[in-house]
């Protein structure tokens, strides 16, 4: 009997400008226990593989325990299939216990292909595969780098896409989209997925000072990745896009500075991209950004949406749950719901993808 386990911290995109960019790991973390037992000659579930889970969702129908329909699982196949594996070792199962609330803009999904993809590592046992490598494997699964970045390496990062040549256009569709389709996952043709290329994303860690914790508003509602992104447009002004890219220059140096300046993290934490254009899906955002500072609130340093919302991250050093709580009161206020419940947590910058035995 195998076993061991991955874990897979959650995490924050768009930080402040950074959108599509920056991510930032949290301490919060997605754990995949994983027996195999190798003395089975035959298996009753499919690809050889039992699901179970436990955690944020596990009342309601988003969590699918079937292996070719769950992300985790064809995540992990897509990776096994690329190297001629077609399903699972005999016997494994795969418990899953997920804290990370479920399309709350803390990197759900992006947690789930980067636990996958490096289950297929480990169950395939190809320990070829490094982390950029891996990295590579989850650009093909989702989208967005600064997530899956995050996530895999750890920390306070910036992501980057390498541009395909007109040869890796023409071979593959990149990404193939959160869901695989066959042959990456679902029914068994026989054939091989497309490997991807090499060195899709890169990444550089940005250093973070110690005194900075991470105050996570979490509203109770649910906001879709693809009506948040719906609501962008397709072009900026050239001032909105030269006020963002003021910011994200500064906004790494001034998160790594000890100890920390208020004033200047608040500067550097201000957005034209997307958050404007995101006020109407999470009433109250506009108010929070608008009304909180460093001169009115001690300890605070900045506020942005989290991902794509709802959830509200805080910047801060101290007075950590009068930030939280005047946060809230915003949300509250401005809802249609003025019962609308809401959760906080304090987090911290968490370390990458680990697998311990």
């Amino acid at each position: 009997m195998e076993s061991f386990v991955i874990k897979t911290p959650s995490s924050s995109a768009n930080i402040g400008p950074g959108f599509d960019v920056i991510g930032l790991a949290l301490s919060v973390y997605l754990e995949l226990h994983v027996t195999i037992d190798r003395s089975k000659t035959s298996s009753d579930h499919p690809l050889n593989c039992r699901v179970t889970y436990e955690g944020e969702g596990e009342d309601g129908d988003d969590i699918s325990l079937d292996p070719r329909d769950n992300l985790i699982t064809r995540a992990a196949l897509y990776v096994l299939r690329c190297h001629d594996q077609r399903a699972f070792p005999l016997e494994t199962h795969v418990h899953i216990k997920n804290p990370i609330p479920l399309g709350r803009g803390l990197g759900s999904s992006g947690a789930a292909v980067v636990a996958g993809v490096m289950l297929g590592k480990e169950v395939g046992g190809l320990h070829h595969l490094d982390d950029d490598r891996l990295f590579d494997y989850c650009l093909m699964v989702e989208r967005h780098p600064d997530n899956v970045g995050a996530a895999l390496y750890g920390g306070f990062v910036g992501t980057y896409l390498k541009p395909l040549t007109p040869e890796d256009t023409a071979r593959i569709e990149i990404p193939l989209s959160e869901v695989l389709p066959a042959p990456a996952g679902g029914q068994d043709t026989g054939v091989k997925p497309p490997e991807p290329p090499f060195g899709i994303g890169h990444h550089i860690k940005f250093p973070w000072a110690k005194e900075i914790k991470a105050v996570a508003i979490i509203p109770d509602f649910v906001v879709a990745t693809h009506k948040a992104r719906a609501v962008l447009p397709e072009k900026y002004s050239r001032a909105d896009v030269t006020f963002n890219l003021q910011r994200i220059a500064l906004l790494p140096v001034a998160l790594g500075q000890s100890p920390p300046d208020p004033e200047l993290i608040h500067l550097a934490m201000q957005d034209r991209i997307h958050q404007p254009y995101r006020q109407n899906l999470i009433p109250g955002l506009t108010q929070i950004v608008e009304s909180m500072s460093p001169k009115t609130q001690p300890g605070f340093l900045g506020v942005c949406l989290s991902g794509a919302g709802p959830t509200i991250l805080a910047l801060a050093t101290e007075n950590f749950e009068e930030i939280a709580n005047k946060i809230i009161e915003k949300l509250q206020q401005h809802n249609e719901k003025k019962d609308l419940k809401c959760e906080w947590r304090l987090l911290e910058p968490a370390a990458g993808t680990q697998v311990i035995r």
